[in-house]
């Protein structure tokens, strides 16, 4: 008997290495244009672009300026929503709800 083996490009674990890293960069990338101000938080989490889907809400507004763990955790206790939910998977309401309260500015 025969066996025969399609040999992918890279092992499969490389491949998962290669797409987490991919992520964690457009990911970083994301947080400096948030920190920057060139990109508003409360617009991320509205049209949670596929680098943000991953991350947590807390990740994201921590990264803007000023902005810290007890602030962050104050502001997210208000809605109520959790600091360690996924902006990928928040309901449309929650999104809404807690970019209105986000700056705008």
């Amino acid at each position: 008997m025969t066996q025969t083996v399609s040999k992918s490009a890279a092992p499969q674990h490389l491949r998962a290495l290669e797409r987490a890293n991919t992520v964690r960069l457009a990911r970083a990338e994301l947080k400096r244009r948030v920190a920057a101000g060139d990109t508003l938080a409360a617009d991320v989490i509205i049209e949670s672009p596929w680098e943000a889907q991953s991350m947590t809400i807390s990740d994201l507004i921590t990264s803007q300026r000023r902005w810290g763990r007890a602030r962050c955790r104050r502001l997210l206790q208000s809605i109520p929503i959790s600091e360690h939910k996924t902006i990928g998977s928040m309901t449309d309401r929650q999104r809404h709800a807690l970019a209105e309260v986000l700056p705008r500015n």
